[in-house]
This record gives structure tokens, sequence and C-alpha cells, in this order.
């Protein structure tokens, strides 16, 4: 019967201690805790894709928590996020919904912010979401008629470009403008060659041509100076010489001296015209008497 107790208080602490170890397993698989040391921070997702409750939440890496509850809104996603306590996050924290490992699994990353104003977990904060491959995927099936219509188009402008690079005469014209170059390129040295001494003369004379302007421009500096000093003061003079005209002819027209007054004055003209009115019918008075009787003077002198 004591053997069989025993027995039987082994079996139950064995049952006892599995069934700890699986609700110990169970627990920390599902961040199940029994303890409250947790913090909430409510995100808004406009796409989780593919995230769901009780996968991990990490902070620069490090696992820290766990997505406690999601509800689905009209165009966004509530999604709660159960932190450690330890966790200290700052005002400008981010949060974002990234690719786990390669299998497709999904967490959020928390990004604690370096603001100098603590986290306020009473406010909701707006989560981003990094494309992972499914969604480069999916991205690049919503492209792939364009895609092959573009690889299509490639590939014609290839053919074509081969086409015409096969072409013989295209080669024949290339291998003679080539073989051309290379002509002109020989008869250019052999032209160079022949005239290097002509072109030693022409560069050793150009450059005593430079030396002696420069060495007469320094030599006649001052002469250089006078004669531009010379010809400011000519300008000036010249100048004031047609300020003077303009002058003259102003006063002349506005009859403020005696050549405008002869010029412009009404009476003057009106008497000249006269006079020169009298002279051409004296004149034609003495033509028409010398060619009759000759000149006949009667004066009656009192």
């Amino acid at each position: 019967m004591k053997d069989d107790r025993k027995t039987e208080i082994k079996v139950g602490l064995t049952v006892l201690i599995g069934i700890l170890i699986f609700i110990w397993i169970f627990g920390w698989a599902k961040n199940f805790s029994l303890k409250s040391n947790e913090q909430i921070a409510k995100v808004r997702f406009n796409n989780v894709s593919g995230l769901e409750i009780g996968d991990p939440v990490t902070v620069n890496g490090l696992r820290k928590g766990y997505v406690k509850e999601m509800v689905v809104g009209t165009n966004y996603v509530m999604v709660d996020l159960s932190l450690d306590n330890d966790i200290k996050l700052k005002e400008d924290a981010s949060f974002a919904v990234s690719m786990l490992d390669l299998m497709g699994g999904k967490k959020v990353e928390i990004f604690p912010g370096t603001s100098g104003r603590n986290y306020n977990y009473n406010k909701t904060a707006e989560g981003i979401f990094f494309a992972d491959i499914p969604s480069a995927m999916s991205l690049f099936g919503s492209v792939q008629d364009d895609f092959v219509t573009v690889l299509k188009d490639v590939k014609i402008s290839i053919n074509s470009l081969n086409k015409y690079l096969t072409d013989e005469k295209l080669n024949s014209d290339v291998k003679q403008s080539m073989a051309n170059l290379n002509l002109l390129t020989d008869k250019l040295n052999i032209m160079l060659a022949e005239n290097r001494s002509d072109l030693k003369a022409l560069t050793k004379n150009a450059v005593e041509l430079t030396e002696k302007s420069n060495e007469l421009l320094s030599t006649n500096k001052e002469n250089i100076n006078q004669l531009f000093t010379d010809l400011k003061s000519i300008v000036n003079k010249s100048d004031i010489l047609l300020s003077d005209l303009n002058d003259l002819t102003k006063e002349t027209k506005d009859q403020q001296n005696n050549i405008g007054k002869l010029l412009y004055d009404e009476n003057m003209i009106k008497d000249l015209k006269q006079s020169l009115k009298q002279v051409n019918e004296l004149t034609s008075l003495l033509i028409d008497q010398l060619k009759n009787d000759g000149i006949n003077v009667d004066a009656n002198i009192f």
C-alpha cells in the first residue's frame, strides 16, 4: 500500500510539474503573465498586412512586448501594444509594422525617440507600414503587364539595333571612315613634322612680339596716360562747345540775340520781300529800255 501511494504521489507530482511547465510555455508563447507589469500604447495603422494578436513588439530590435488587441476601423486598424514597464518611450517615438522573418511573420518595431519629454500613453500614435516581400510581390503583380510590355519593347529595340550593327554597308562605311581618319591623322603628323621648325619660329616670333609690345607699353606708359588725359580733356571741351552751340541755337530760336531777331523778325522779312520785288521791277524796266531806245532818265530835282 505504501509503495502504491508513493507511486501515485510521484505520478501526481510529475503530472502537476508537466502542467505547470505547459502553462509556463503556453504563457510565454502567448505573452500571458500573472502580474500586471505592462503599459499599453495605442497605435493607429492604415495597413497591418497580416499582423496578429500575440505577435511580438520589439524596441530597437529587442523583444519588449506583444500585440494585445486589434480593432478594425473604417480606413484604419487600431492596435493596442502591451509593453514592459522598463521601456521608456519619448514624445517623438515612432511605430512601424515590419517583417519578422522570411516566412512572412510580422512584428511591431518601436523606435523610442530622442525627445526630452516622455511619451504620453493616453494619446493615439500614428504608425507606418514597412513594405515586405509579399507586398513587393503584390506590387510587382500589379505592374506585371506593363513590365512585360516594356520587355517586349526592349527586345524589339535590341533586335533593331542588332540589325543595324550587322548591316554590311554600315560596317563597310565605318571601316572606311576609320581608314580615312587614320590617313588624315598620318598626314597631320607628317605636316607637323615637316613644319616643326616653322611652328617653333612662329611661336618664338609671337613671344618676341608680345614681349616687345609689353616693353613698348611699359616704356610709353606716361605718354599713353597723358594721351588718354588729353583725349578726355578734348572730349570735355567738345561737350562744352556742343552745349554752347545748343544754347546759341536756343537763343536764336527764342530771338534773344541779333541773329535771331534778324532771322525771325516778320516785319523785316516783309520789308525784305518788298525790296526784292521793287528791285525785280526796276531791273525789268532797265532791261526793256536797253532793248529799245536806251535808258531814259526823267528826274525832277527839287
